[in-house]
């Protein structure tokens, strides 16, 4: 029997059971597992050739954008943290089935030295770049901002902005004509939980940062855009990102009633780094759920 084509029904729509990881989780031990594209992705040879840098790599939003890539065409170069290899070593097996090249390099995006590091490592393996896939993300709830500690503002921001400075400032003088960087923001970039203060912040930088770069890259002729996920059933969710007793509903508080799965956000990643893009950049992509931008 055909899956239903209801947007409501689509994919899980049930509530999630309770779960708890330390961060970062790691993917392959949640329940239900996120749906990142890994049996139905179906890749048409939109970026045939083209070599993509990928952080977050190993689950969620990253993962299915490299499952994506690769099914597309692209050799992929994966970022994520050590405690994150089994899920990462998944992705780099599913690129190859796919017929691609996969490289894995464990690290800390809050490093800037290391991000200089991966970028020449993912040049040097690839051959080039033509996509900056900056997916990766630091979410921890806080319900009080007297109990946020300085520590967690910093790391949240070193990760979610600063990292997007110090990769692309890494990246530029080896991108071509043509090339793309995505970077990811959210819907608490224009409507924040009042118990994300941090992260929520680093997303309203990460909006200005987009439209911002993508006018001084323009003439070199590279694009730059965003995309901005509503609440995406991913490993950021159950290890701090949501409180653990808003885990069984998440997501139900929007229009389509449930949460997204990482696997719907593949083709708005594919589009933006494709050529059929060649006339989008300073944009903000929504896959909501039906939030608004706004």
């Amino acid at each position: 029997m055909s899956q239903s084509n209801n947007p409501l029904t689509q994919y899980f729509n049930d509530d999630f059971p309770k779960q708890y990881q330390e961060a970062p989780a790691v993917q392959a031990k949640m329940e239900p597992v996120p749906d990142c594209g890994e049996e139905s992705y179906k890749g048409s040879g939109k970026l045939k050739g083209k070599k993509a840098l990928i952080t977050g790599g190993d689950s969620g939003i990253g993962r299915a954008a490299a499952i994506a890539y690769a099914r597309e065409g692209a050799d992929v170069f994966l970022n994520y943290l050590p405690e994150e290899q089994q899920d990462a070593e998944e992705v780099k097996a599913l690129v190859e089935a796919a017929g691609q090249k996969a490289y894995l390099l464990a690290g800390d995006l809050s490093d800037e030295t290391f991000c200089q590091q991966l970028v020449k490592k993912a040049h040097d393996s690839l051959g080039g770049i033509d996509i900056l896939a900056l997916v990766a993300g630091k979410q921890q709830a806080v319900e009080d901002i007297m109990d946020l500690s300085t520590e967690q503002l910093r790391k949240t921001y070193e990760i979610n902005v600063f990292s997007l400075f110090w990769v692309v400032k890494a990246a530029l003088p080896l991108l071509k004509e043509g090339a793309s960087i995505i970077t990811t923001t959210s819907v608490q970039g224009y409507n924040p939980s009042a118990n994300l203060l941090d992260y929520a912040s680093t997303k309203f930088a990460i909006n200005g940062f987009t439209r911002g770069l993508a006018k001084q890259v323009a003439p070199k002729g590279i694009r730059v855009n965003s995309v901005a996920p509503g609440p995406i059933w991913t490993p950021l969710q159950i290890s701090g990102g949501q409180p653990s007793e808003n885990i069984p509903e998440f997501g139900q508080e929007t229009p389509l009633k449930r949460s997204g799965q990482p696997v719907e956000l593949s083709s708005v990643y594919v589009f933006l780094a494709s050529d059929d893009a060649s006339y989008v950049t300073a944009q903000i992509y929504g896959v909501t759920g039906g939030i608004e931008l706004a």
